[in-house]
């Protein structure tokens, strides 16, 4: 299981084959990595199910590569498949269909399966092996990167520590020294790689994300992330929202690239909508004003966990979020589904327009 998403096998991928599965979307959520969270917001899951199959239906209509398979109408599910068993296997799989014949917004997608080896740790000098990892995958295999694209650098962003708007000729074009305290759109987008597996993510230079790749290559990787955001932020527009940034997965089996995981979210991508922000950063930013201590002991915990043996942080970190607000999760939850209602121009949940759910959104 992963923080927000159950994931079930029903045919297992081998060294020379795909395998079948799907992802199960939950309405837990996470922020700065910690996993899941002490609450839940209301239709969450089934918010990010929808948005995530609209776009891996409108990659495949592009001619870009993927795992994705189809979602499970609610509506054909037999009441005892919602406990089918364990999250390795459970029966016969119910039938996958386009969101389009779905009744109502789905929870489940069905995906291809590749291998996804262990990446063993093997101390603070000698880091991740990643020679074993590629060993176990052999040419079938999630590649164990994230590729980042970004057409604008929010307040937020990570990009902002790491680099100065004259990386971007921002100085030239707007005359910017430093980072301003607004959204700044970015000449020609911006893709980058960062770690998957391990348990802080690292911004990679391209030469160490190529070795990481293993026998996938590292343009083909940037290529694919630039076309998915090609297609992404083309219907963003189209809905009336701005995509901002985002991020993408991938497998490798028979010597292809596809897009594996889930695709332009509110948690994978971030969007704004008449210049607010929409996406989990809502959430991020409550626990800054509102827990406070917990946010800096995450941070602690990060920067003390790289002269250790151990790798998890979370080990080192002894105070717990708390649990978000009724008021908050309530707003949040409307933010989610209006959103997709949006995004996928179909009423898939009983919630208010974008705008009213940003202005609650806004007074949290």
């Amino acid at each position: 299981m992963t923080s927000v998403k159950e994931f079930r096998v029903d045919e297992p991928a081998t060294a020379d084959a795909l395998g079948r599965g799907r992802f199960v979307f939950t309405d837990a959520y996470s922020v700065f990595d910690w996993g899941q969270m002490p609450d839940a917001i209301p239709e969450k899951g089934a918010s990010l199910c929808t948005m995530g199959a609209f776009n891996f239906e409108l990659l495949e209509t592009a001619g870009v590569p993927t795992h994705y398979r189809g979602v499970t109408d609610p509506a054909a599910r037999e009441p005892a498949d919602d406990a089918d068993g364990p999250a390795d296997g459970g029966g016969d799989a119910p039938a996958s269909v386009p969101l389009d014949d779905a009744t109502a917004a789905p929870t489940e997608m069905a995906i291809d399966l590749t291998q996804v080896p262990d990446l063993p740790y093997e101390g603070p000098e000698a880091g991740y092996d990643y020679d074993a990892f590629h060993a176990a995958g052999g040419t079938n295999y999630l590649v164990p990167l994230e590729v980042v694209f970004r057409n604008r650098v929010p307040v937020g962003s990570s990009l902002r520590r790491r680099a100065d708007p004259a990386d971007f000729g921002l100085d030239d074009d707007l005359g910017l020294d430093e980072w301003p305290d607004a959204p700044v759109d970015l000449p020609e987008p911006v893709v980058e790689f960062s770690t998957k597996y391990e348990q802080q993510d690292r911004y990679l230079a391209r030469a160490e994300a190529d070795r990481i790749a293993g026998v996938a290559d590292v343009d083909a990787l940037e290529s694919l992330a630039r076309e998915v955001n090609r297609v992404v932020t083309e219907r963003a527009d189209a809905a009336g929202f701005v995509h901002e940034d985002g991020k993408i997965e991938c497998l490798y089996a028979d010597g292809e690239l596809r897009v594996a995981d889930v695709v332009g979210t509110f948690d994978e991508n971030r969007f704004s909508y008449g210049g607010r922000g929409i996406s989990k950063e809502v959430v991020r930013q409550w626990y800054k004003a509102n827990d406070p201590d917990w946010v800096a002991a995450v941070k602690a915990a990060k920067e003390a966990v790289a002269d250790r043996d151990i790798d998890d942080w979370r080990e080192l970190c002894e105070p717990s979020p708390d649990p978000l607000p009724p008021a908050v999760v309530d707003a949040v939850a409307d933010l989610y589904a209006a959103g997709a209602n949006a995004y996928t121009g179909r009423q898939w949940f009983d919630a208010p327009d974008v705008e009213a759910a940003l202005d609650a959104a806004d007074g949290l």
